[in-house]
């Protein structure tokens, strides 16, 4: 779950990170009194739960309140990153010297958490990994460690502080490790980390990731009123939908839609689609014993998403039963009707069935199965796969 900047600022604050302390606004006169309370110069920045802001537009440096005006404007009449923008972060102007990036995040490969340092931050930091991986420096730490001076000192010392400097940034390095620690954080992130030239450092932004699973440890959250939301970004209306539905549901960017029979039977699926070269529109959970109804509504999110070309249905009957797949996606097709090209599949618990049913409304209804096609055990999950890149290639 992600915080918003101002969100995640409050937090830094908290364990003596320095911000720059700005000013929320909601409105294009807010900004204006902001900027005027900040001396007459400062950054808008867009609170969206989306990175990559300055390079969509979402920061503008304003020289004047009535400069402000005209910037705030534009940006709330505005989307950003196609999000619409209902607040903005006035923030200091600051006589930046250098930007540094810091950050600590899960290896979930080595099963550690990692701190990642760079003297190159700012917009370009992903850039700069790519093309100069020696300039990111990290340093691994257990689960359960603790970070001590000493290594906060250690990291100082690689992004090249010295002095006063470096003072100032042990207590930075060791704040940043102690807010991913505290609040069961999936990332902490600054960037930049500003040096101003008189010397001093600031957090100039702030990104934090919570582990929405951990969020009943910390009610602390809910009294500042950070609430539960969508994990990346701003939800999109068919994740508002689903969510609205109890459908555990998340747009991705591909355009075969994914009709799963289980989380893990969803993420094979995927992984399947990805190999033979196909692109999943979406992730999708159907629950364990999903009621017809409940599958005929997974069916209209796909079904009503312009950029889905075909469907890809698995269903692996264990708690949930095929024949129950079947009378879902059965009304479907009777009360919605399918306007994109499906094939699916059904094995395990009860399959035969859920193949007779298929069957018997074919007979029924024959018209509105022109564009499905039915498959059971017979048909291995990899040719089911295939098909449906083809589909969506045929559709394109």
């Amino acid at each position: 779950m992600r915080l918003f900047e101002f969100e995640a600022k409050k937090l830094f604050a908290e364990k003596k990170i320095p911000i720059t302390e700005g000013i929320l606004a909601a409105s294009p006169e807010d900004v204006t009194a902001a900027v005027r309370e900040l001396g007459g110069t400062a950054v808008l920045k867009v609170q969206i739960l989306s990175g990559g802001r300055g390079k969509a537009g979402g920061i503008k440096k304003a020289e004047s309140p009535d400069e402000a005006f005209t910037l705030a404007e534009e940006l709330f009449a505005g989307t950003v990153k196609g999000y619409p923008v209902e607040r903005v972060l006035v923030d200091p102007l600051l006589d930046i010297k250098k930007e540094y990036y810091l950050g600590v995040t899960i290896d979930r490969a080595n099963y550690k958490l990692v701190f990642i340092a760079s003297p190159s931050g700012g917009v370009d930091i992903e850039e700069i990994a790519r093309i100069s991986p020696e300039k990111i420096f990290k340093e691994s730490f257990d689960i359960d460690e603790k970070i001590f001076g000493f290594q906060a000192y250690a990291i100082g010392k690689k992004l090249g502080f010295t002095g006063d400097l470096l003072k100032s940034a042990v207590p930075i390095i060791r704040g940043l490790y102690n807010v991913f620690k505290s609040y069961d954080c999936k990332l902490a992130e600054i960037n930049p980390l500003i040096e101003t030239t008189d010397g001093k450092l600031w957090a100039a932004d702030a990104r934090i990731s919570v582990d929405d699973d951990a969020l009943f440890r910390h009610p602390e959250l809910a009294e500042m009123g950070i609430e539960k939301r969508h994990e990346e970004g701003e939800m999109t209306e068919r994740e508002q939908q689903a969510r609205e539905w109890g459908i555990p549901y998340l747009d991705l960017d591909g355009n075969i839609g994914m009709f799963p029979g289980g989380a893990g039977f969803g993420i094979m699926g995927n992984d399947f689609i990805e190999y033979y070269g196909g692109k999943p529109a979406n992730f999708m959970d159907s629950g364990g014993g999903p009621s017809p109804e409940r599958l005929a509504k997974m069916l209209i999110l796909l079904d009503e998403n312009p950029d889905v070309k075909a469907i890809f249905g698995a269903r692996f009957g264990g708690i949930s039963r095929c024949d129950d797949f079947a009378k879902g996606v059965i009304q479907f097709l009777r009360e919605h009707g399918l306007s994109k090209p499906m094939v699916c599949r059904m094995t395990g618990n009860v399959w035969q069935e859920g193949v007779r049913l298929f069957e018997e409304a074919k007979k029924e209804d024959p018209e509105i199965f022109e564009k499905i096609e039915i498959h059971g055990i017979e048909t291995p999950i990899e040719e089911i796969s295939k098909r449906a890149v083809e589909l969506a290639k045929e559709a394109e």
